[in-house]
């Protein structure tokens, strides 16, 4: 249904200055008319703290790095934490993706502003009634403006559809730099234990030598064996084949942490020793309610869900008609500028009668999606508990492992101090010392292990809980 209004063009002659003002302002004026009501009421309709802005501490991530590393510099667990957000580039892709859906929720919310067209035209035509069938040209300039007044919240569906997207993009983002994080934490500490593994090593090969010294001056001496000396050589070549090995884990580690902080070509550094025990006092069923609670793919999943559901209305409005204003200003002549001028202005109403059963199927397709997202959001939920279970679980075994350990060492010093004396006194054998030598030298590489083992489950369980 569509009523105009259409004025006729005017006597050929320049058209009135004041003509075109009046029309410009009709134009004007019917676009505020229409616009003002809808933007406030759309405005309004919109879900309160659902607003578009850049998730803090993400900001400053660029492509070109960010924060550079000083050669010899002493890294600690945040400062590594920091350079990798801001170098690498899955949190960079996932900022964009954030950005994106900023703009999808702008684009959305153009449906609530007026639609400005203007188009010129020339061509030439010839009247058969003209006995000198002479060519003449047309010229035409024409500015259109059309406004959605009424489409039973089919604008406002697709702002909040695009928003719950928006906010899952931004979940996303989360759950990008949690990821991050814990595996800078991974590498981290496996640096630390390298580092302390290599140091074990270096401290046993050094009382291999010192062994070896004492087994050969007792030799000369006559006190005792020749297999006393070899005995003690052998044990060195293990304990220096040992340390190569470290120290290539060492390297490794080092790699390892380059890679997790996006700087493969890192300069020299150091970084913090932090590798000590605090028992995280967290009950598992604390550590289940945090995570369903605070996980980021969760609610990811959740605004995902709920953007399905509004499709499902966005959908089912198709059967519904809608209603949208129009004005028109057109001039039209045979000279340039035109000089015949007209407007008109009016509303239409559009009524879906029948598309085909277009409608009945996008809303089957839009409530099958929304059984797909259910059905992996509920996946989701079974992964998360079983996340939290195997974190909670390898942090209580480290734990455990800790308490022992520091028991083992000390009782792999005390072994070893009664063995060393009793060879230094001439009435141990060299297998009694070393020995307890590398029994000390595993029991303080297994402390190592099993707190480096707690700190990362620490933040494994960190990462299950959405923290």
């Amino acid at each position: 249904m569509e009523a105009d209004t259409y004025y006729p063009e005017r006597p050929m002659g320049k058209p009135c200055t004041g003509d075109i003002l009046s029309n410009l302002l009709l134009a004007l004026f019917i676009s505020a008319f229409v616009v003002a009501p809808v933007r406030l009421v759309a405005e309004e309709a919109l879900p309160a703290g659902r607003n578009a802005t850049a998730p803090d501490g993400v900001k400053g991530a660029d492509s070109a790095g960010g924060i550079e590393m000083k050669g010899g510099e002493t890294l600690s667990l945040d400062r590594c934490i920091e350079i990798a957000l801001r170098k690498s580039p899955t949190i960079l892709a996932a900022y964009h993706a954030v950005n994106a859906g900023q703009s999808r929720v702008g684009q959305a919310r153009s449906g609530y502003y007026p639609q400005i067209a203007a188009s010129a035209d020339y061509s030439k035509y010839s009247l058969s009634t003209d006995p000198t069938n002479a060519a003449l040209d047309q010229y035409a300039a024409t500015a259109t403006l059309t406004q959605n007044i009424f489409d039973f919240g089919k604008t406002w569906t697709q702002v909040t559809i695009q928003q719950r997207n928006l906010d899952a993009s931004r979940e996303d983002l989360r759950n990008t730099t949690s990821q991050i994080v814990l595996n800078v934490k991974r590498a981290y500490y496996g640096l630390l234990q390298a580092g302390k593994n290599r140091d074990v090593f270096k401290e046993t090969v050094a009382q291999f030598e010192q062994h070896l010294n004492q087994a050969k001056g007792f030799f000369e001496l006559g006190v005792k064996s020749k297999f006393d000396v070899t005995k003690a050589e052998v044990d060195l070549s293990n304990a220096k084949l040992s340390l190569i090995r470290a120290e290539n884990a060492l390297r490794i580690a080092r790699v390892i942490l380059n890679n997790a902080m996006g700087t493969p070509d890192a300069s020299a550094y150091t970084i913090e020793d932090t590798l000590s025990f605090r028992k995280n006092p967290i009950t598992f069923e604390e550590a289940k309610q945090r995570a369903y609670a605070n996980r980021p793919d969760l609610k990811s999943a959740l605004s995902r869900r709920e953007a399905a559901e509004e499709s499902i209305s966005l959908a089912r409005k198709e059967y519904f008609p809608v209603l949208s204003g129009n004005a028109k200003y057109a001039r039209v002549g045979e000279t340039y500028p035109p000089e015949q001028s007209g407007w008109s202005a009016g509303v239409t109403f559009t009524f879906p009668l029948f598309s085909g059963f277009l409608t009945n199927h996008k809303v089957r397709e839009a409530k099958e999606n929304l059984n797909i997202l259910k059905a992996n959001e509920e996946a989701l939920r079974q992964d998360i508990l079983l996340d939290v279970q195997q974190a909670y679980l390898n942090q209580q075994e480290a734990e455990e492992r800790v308490s022992v350990a520091e028991l083992t060492v000390k009782q792999a010093e005390e072994n070893f101090e009664i063995a060393k004396g009793r060879y230094e006194a001439g009435v141990g054998s060299p297998i009694e010392e070393t020995d307890a030598l590398v029994a000390l030298s595993n029991a303080k590489t297994n402390l190592i292990a099993a707190l480096s083992d707690y700190k990362i489950a620490e933040a494994a369980l960190a990462k299950a809980m959405g923290e």
